[in-house]
């Protein structure tokens, strides 16, 4: 028999097999990760691929004026209400085929006629002071409730049409600090609240990945004052965030096609306006009721610093692709 083998060396040969062993599960675990990866961006990029097929059929379909690349880089704000809530798949295939374009979009969403429904629902009475609801702690709590119903609907939408989004509200991160509406007159109407204060950073962050994840917001904000919860006027809030991003359009889906001149049927399409011009049809009476604070919303945000705001009629088929591609896409308000 030949001498013993040393404890020592004993034990260094087991420690290198366990060392070796331990390698090649590694290795494998590694090797079957990337080709995880590698097929996820495979099928992320077959998707990518497929929005931008789409995309260019939506431009062909609608006559486009611009070209696809007119629109690459640029932040769109989009206030989704209305009609187009109807849609919600269309409006999310719209928005993943605008990614394809190179467009960072960011969605701003209402919900006031759920949020009545739900309201009657728990036989909550609504009541109104000068065309706002007065929201007292339960009411903005079931606004808070519906809204997110919403929002997480509106983002599993345009997921599921191949593009990334994250539900948001103006909570998260403190992003936007809110001041109490007073009505005319000193009327206290609660829980209602104006952007004071909006912090772009984490909206900024997003639309810098790549590709961009797309933000939905609800239209809640924090007191600046207080801490608590307030519901805002999506227009509003819309307008506020478009400015404050400096946006390159704000895009207000709405029910009708935009600004007229005149009533219907008579009444033709007006499609550009400036803060002049606004004023004037103020004055003279062409422009009346909802139609004021929409322009209004629509100036506050060129003046806060987006390019141009769009009030689009929200029916239409491909609304968002009509407003950016074309010149029959709505209202379209700039500063001169």
């Amino acid at each position: 028999m030949g001498a013993p083998v040393p404890r020592r060396v004993l034990l260094l040969a087991v420690v290198a097999t366990c060392f070796l062993a331990k390698v090649a599960f590694v290795s494998q675990k590694v090797n079957l990760l990337s080709t995880s990866c590698l097929r996820r961006r495979q099928h992320r990029g077959d998707r990518t691929a497929v929005a931008s097929t789409a995309a260019e059929d939506i431009l062909q379909s609608i006559g486009a004026s611009l070209p696809a690349s007119s629109m690459d880089g640029k932040t769109v704000l989009v206030k989704y209400g209305g009609h187009a809530m109807k849609d919600e798949a269309g409006f999310a295939k719209d928005i993943v085929a605008l990614l394809s374009l190179g467009v960072k979009p960011v969605v701003v969403h209402g919900g006031g006629p759920q949020i009545a429904a739900m309201l009657e629902k728990l036989q909550m009475p609504s009541t109104f002071v000068q065309g706002l609801r007065v929201s007292d702690e339960a009411t903005v709590e079931v606004a808070e409730m519906v809204l997110g119903r919403l929002n997480k609907g509106l983002v599993a939408a345009i997921n599921a049409a191949g593009g990334r989004a994250v539900g948001l509200s103006g909570k998260d991160d403190n992003m936007i600090k809110t001041r109490r509406v007073i009505a005319e007159g000193g009327a206290d109407i609660g829980f209602v609240g104006e952007a004071e204060k909006i912090d772009t950073t984490l909206l900024k962050a997003l639309l810098s990945m790549q590709p961009p994840v797309v933000p939905v917001i609800m239209p809640i904000g924090v007191g600046l004052a207080d801490g608590a919860t307030y519901n805002i006027n999506a227009d509003t809030m819309a307008g506020a965030v478009a400015g404050a991003l400096q946006s390159d359009r704000l895009l207000m889906l709405t029910d009708v096609p935009g600004v007229l001149d005149a009533a219907p049927p008579e009444g033709k399409l007006i499609p550009r306006l400036t803060r002049d011009t606004v004023s004037q049809l103020i004055a003279d009476g062409t422009v009346t009721g909802g139609m004021i604070p929409k322009l209004q919303n629509a100036l506050d945000a060129v003046d806060a610093g987006s390019a141009g705001a769009a009030i689009v009629d929200g029916r239409e088929k491909h609304a968002v692709f009509r407003a950016l591609f074309t010149d029959k896409g709505g209202t379209l308000v700039e500063r001169s």
